[in-house]
């Protein structure tokens, strides 16, 4: 009996128990292998067909949440220029345009030359060598396009306009827009230009000279929306042109800033409305002054009421040559409100009060008067009176604006930064300083001022700007010879005198051309100041160094890349600094 077990567990040998073990082991390894390709196959899938929303491409809904998600409702004070919502486009985005190049332009015409610009209108010249041009001449619009392109071998061409007649019979005006190679910054940029052309006795065209930014007024024409975007004379090339799916500004365009009007009694009186009266915001810095006005703009939107906004800027007295807190100044001196009215429903408050003093009785217009920051938007979305009053005391800092968005609220309210540019009067003054320097040049932001005399937060600055000690770091970061701006608030230039052995310095006052009473940015702003002049103030000066900063093919930041030291003093830094 034993010997027949023996033999049957040795013929079943998967029995023994020396090789239950092995079974074990050879099952729990199938188990894993099965688990981990489905796992891969699984992953597979998901890599393939995610796509990861990214707020930048839902400027409307989504860029709001992106710039707000990693800060907190209350104000931080910081010194820098305010960034807006086209600060966060990233540069990249022109991967959504397709350029023009000169291939494009040759394929466009056949049979035109494409050396030194040069183009044969006729067999025949006899007798015509000192006609007018016809800059209507499709043959001509070509040549212009191709001077354009190998000349400003540092832009990427979107769009050409027609060109115009010029200042003589041998001048041509033609405007394009573009965007410089490299830099920081996101936008269209318009540019028009007066183009010199001669006429050989060969019946050649060339294209001799162009002008300097901004000299072709003729082309200067209003930007037309909607159905008419088209025909404003800008031509479509036989290439490729994918609209851009972010707004982006268009500097240099005509800006139309005019103050939206009630178009009738009606459409007043059914409207809803919220407004700000009073608040310890004022003549604060711009960043302050920015910070509630988003809080007041992000209420009106969650509550969907027209904002009633004062156009009336107190400038704090850090920007300010008087040193001292100067009323009066507009908000467009310093926002794009073409964007904002655009994008948002405002209105002036003295055109507003205007109309309610009109209507208010007659059509029985009611008010909800609101004194207590801690009342929550939520609490006032069910309020029907046709106008909100948030009314702020005099005790700061509970009389801020933007208390209105702390606690619970932040939550909720969520400032819209997409609809807050920066004056494009201010971007067209940096975009013709770059434009001078040919869009080709680097540039270094250095921080000096007070920082530099505090050696109790900012122990090493003060050497590590000095002219020496900016050879010996720029040496490896930027190529003998280049044109380097220098964005910086050291009030005298002189103290970089050094740099120019090295390289060929820029600094704004050597451009203060484009903002004095000759130039086209004091004409508009007189306008718009109602016949006063505008002065060029402090927070405009850094807006603009700033701005060319950014436009430099390379940027060299004073902290991080000069110096050690923490931007906000001794033991602050972290990786954003």
């Amino acid at each position: 009996m034993l010997g027949r077990s023996s033999i049957f567990l040795s013929r079943n040998g998967s029995f023994r128990p020396e090789h239950l073990g092995q079974k074990a082991l050879a099952m729990i390894g199938n188990l894993c292998f099965t688990f981990f390709v489905v796992g891969v196959l699984i992953f597979t899938i998901i890599a393939a067909t995610y796509e990861p929303e990214d707020p930048l491409f839902h400027p409307s809904t989504k860029i709001t949440t992106f710039l707000t998600s990693n800060t907190n409702a209350t104000f931080k004070s910081v010194d820098s220029v305010v960034k807006t919502g086209e600060d966060f486009v990233a540069v990249n985005q022109t991967a959504f345009a397709t350029f023009i190049n000169i291939t494009d332009v040759d394929n466009a015409v056949v049979g035109t030359e494409t050396e030194e610009s040069t183009v044969s209108e006729t067999q025949d010249c006899s007798g015509k060598v000192n006609e007018p041009i016809n800059c209507r001449d499709p043959e001509v619009f070509h040549l212009l396009m191709r001077a354009a392109i190998e000349k400003f071998k540092d832009m990427h061409f979107y769009r050409f306009g027609k060109p115009v007649s010029g200042n003589n019979d041998s001048s041509c005006h033609m405007a394009w827009r573009f965007r410089p190679n490299e830099g920081k910054a996101a936008a269209f940029y318009k540019d028009y230009r007066s183009f010199s052309i001669v006429r050989s006795e060969n019946c050649t065209l060339s294209v001799v000279r162009i002008g300097d930014y901004h000299s072709g007024g003729n082309a200067r024409k209003r930007k037309r929306k909607g159905k008419d975007k088209d025909k404003e004379g800008f031509e479509k090339l036989p290439v490729k042109m994918e609209e851009n799916p972010i707004l982006l500004p268009e500097v240099g365009e005509t800006v139309n800033d005019a103050l939206p009007m009630v178009e009738s009694e009606g459409s007043f009186s059914s409207g809803k409305y919220l407004i700000y009266s009073g608040g310890g915001d004022r003549c604060k810095s711009m960043h302050q002054y920015l910070w509630s006005f988003m809080c007041m703009l992000g209420e009106a939107q969650y509550l969907n009421r027209t904002l009633v906004m004062d156009m009336n800027i107190c400038l704090s007295k850090i920007y300010t040559s008087s040193g001292t807190d100067e009323e009066g100044k507009d908000f467009r001196f310093y926002f794009d409100f073409e964007h904002l009215k655009d994008s948002a429903s405002v209105l002036d408050q003295t055109q507003f009060w205007s109309d309610w003093s009109q209507w208010q009785q007659k059509n029985g217009l009611r008010l909800h008067l609101v004194e207590d920051f801690r009342v929550t938007p939520m609490k006032l979305a069910g309020v029907k009176d046709t106008l909100i009053m948030r009314k702020f005391g005099s005790v700061e800092p509970d009389n801020y604006w933007y208390r209105v968005c702390e606690g619970e609220t932040e939550s909720v309210i969520q400032r819209p930064w997409h609809m807050i540019w920066k004056s494009r009067r201010l971007l067209d003054v940096a975009s013709a300083v770059a434009s001078r320097i040919n869009w080709n040049f680097d540039a270094v932001h250095i921080e000096r001022g007070e920082k530099a005399r505090n050696k109790e937060l900012w122990p090493n600055l003060d050497r590590d700007t000095s002219p020496e000690a900016l050879l010996a770091t720029l040496q490896d970061k930027i190529e003998d010879g280049r044109n380097l701006y220098v964005a910086t608030n050291e009030p005298d230039t002189a103290f970089f005198d050094l740099l120019k052995d090295k390289y060929s310095t820029h600094f704004l006052e050597e451009y203060k051309d484009l903002w004095d009473q000759s130039s086209d940015w004091y004409s508009e702003m007189t306008k718009l100041g109602n016949g006063n002049s505008v002065e060029f103030d402090g927070y405009m000066r850094t807006s603009v160094d700033t701005e060319v900063f950014l436009r430099g093919k390379r940027q060299i930041e004073t902290f991080n890349d000069l110096t050690k030291d923490c931007k906000d003093g001794i033991n602050t830094c972290t990786s954003a600094s």
